[in-house]
């Protein structure tokens, strides 16, 4: 006799309804600023200052992101951004995950001491070490370079904290039976223990490059010349004195906004996973 399959009816009640209503006006919240700057980058001077204002560019132009990138070295503030954050994304996440597999397998005299220290480094904000840090920059000689923005970022604490949380998942009997087939310390962690840890892996490079990627005040203290520049400290020195040309700057966080999203949308499941790992005990 055939079974008959009878769907439950989802029922509609009304914190539902509430819930739907406040998820929906938090969207158009949060979109709106992208939407406004978005549409803002294709409007010319007299457009973007107009009132009321356009919600939709009337005579849409493309002059802003002409002027941007002849007359503004847009293109090489772009790319210090992308070298930046891809290259501290690589460091940290190589340096981080090494150490947090070690705080979290390796017995050694100390090692509580030192997770406490990167617990508690977490607690300092950045402006508390920031002048010994471009003390420290400007005596190796790298002030005004993007080393200066890259290398104090590598040993960042969070991230270390992120992959030891992970790396406690790794089941001790998988890397003694490595160890029991001859694997070295590098080839354990690469072949056993990396693919435990590769969704917090994931979520550590998003976390780091997002980090990175709006980490305006490091650079604008490492940085100096107009040619080092980032994409956010460029946009910010289109601001003029007596006047400023809001379809340039638009168009400036545009350029700054598209790499970000593109980012997170390509990676959110991998995000989402780094997220959510730690809260269900296998």
């Amino acid at each position: 006799m055939d079974k008959i399959k009878v769907k439950k009816k989802t029922a509609v009640t009304p914190f539902t309804i509430f819930s739907i209503a406040m998820l929906s006006i938090l969207t158009v919240f949060f979109i709106f600023p992208f939407y406004w700057i978005m549409t803002g980058a294709f409007k010319s001077q007299s457009d973007a200052i107009a009132v009321p204002p356009q919600w939709w560019p009337k005579a849409p132009t493309a002059e802003n992101f002409v002027r941007l990138v002849v007359q503004n070295p847009a293109m090489r503030w772009l790319f210090n951004s992308i070298l930046i954050a891809v290259a501290t994304m690589l460091l940290v996440c190589l340096t981080s995950s090494l150490a947090g597999y070690v705080l979290a397998k390796k017995r050694f005299y100390g090692k509580r001491l030192l997770f406490s220290i990167f617990v508690g480094a977490m607690a300092l904000p950045k402006q508390v070490i920031l002048v010994p840090l471009v003390r420290l920059v400007s005596f190796f000689g790298m002030h005004d370079t993007l080393a200066a923005v890259i290398l104090p970022l590598i040993g960042w604490p969070f991230g270390v904290f992120l992959m030891k949380q992970f790396s406690e998942n790794i089941p001790g009997e998988l890397l003694e039976s490595a160890r029991i087939d001859g694997c070295n310390e590098i080839q354990t962690f690469v072949s056993i223990a990396f693919p435990i840890v590769k969704p917090g892996f994931a979520a550590l490079a998003i976390f780091t490059f997002i980090n990175t990627w709006n980490d305006y005040f490091m650079q604008l203290v490492m940085l100096g010349s107009r040619k080092n520049l980032t994409i956010s400290l460029g946009v910010a020195t289109l601001q003029a004195e007596l006047s400023t040309n809001y379809g340039l700057i638009m168009a400036g966080a545009a350029m700054a906004a598209v790499p970000i999203v593109t980012v997170f949308l390509i990676f959110q499941k991998y995000f989402t996973q780094g997220i959510t790992m730690g809260a269900v005990k296998g």
